[in-house]
């Protein structure tokens, strides 16, 4: 058994893709996750230089260090958090990234910061004004009910941090026709 840790797979389509271009490259597989999958057999050179390819072409990277992997589950771990109705609880997320990633928060901070160059908080923070776009996009709910919906305190905490990260408030941003939300792997 091989586990391949893999960059730019946020949503479930991307699970969908990869499952099928390991399947092309005739590799069974045993499980399959944002940015993790289990195959049933060690990969040999040949097949992941193909694999390496296939999955290059679509925008997805095959992460070979430690260091990289974890920043790509902690990105995994605040997209489904956020984007995928895993912030149903008022959880902490620092301490759900401790719990999930076997780490001490201020280590899984400095690894983020250093990596990446912002913080798990910025980039929560943007991610969550993703998802704004979306539901504002959608049009079904209230703004009220979005701040709701995604753990913020208050419609007007949602209001002024939406306002700082985009420039507009949410209501100037659905009167804009051309709405401009970021794919998720570009947040």
């Amino acid at each position: 058994m091989t586990k391949l840790y893999i960059k730019n797979m946020v949503c479930d389509r991307c699970i969908m893709v990869v499952q099928n271009e390991i399947c092309k490259v005739g590799i069974g597989i045993k499980d399959i996750q944002l940015g993790e999958v289990t195959l049933e057999k060690e990969l040999s050179d040949e097949e992941r230089l193909v694999l390496d390819a296939r999955l290059t072409e679509l925008g997805f990277v095959l992460i070979d260090n430690k260091k990289s992997r974890i920043i790509e589950k902690i990105k995994n771990i605040i997209i489904h958090y956020i984007h995928y109705g895993a912030n149903d609880t008022k959880s902490n997320l620092s301490n759900i990234l401790s719990t999930e990633l076997h780490h001490d928060y201020s280590y899984l901070s400095n690894l983020f910061s250093e990596e990446e160059g912002t913080t798990i908080e910025k980039y929560s923070i943007a991610q969550r004004i993703e998802k704004v776009k979306e539901l504002l996009v959608y049009d079904e709910l209230s703004l009220s009910e979005i701040a709701y919906r995604l753990n913020y305190s208050s419609l007007g905490y949602l209001s002024n941090q939406f306002k700082k990260v985009t420039g507009v408030t949410p209501s100037r941003f659905k009167q804009i026709k051309e709405n401009k939300r970021k794919p998720l792997d570009k947040v």
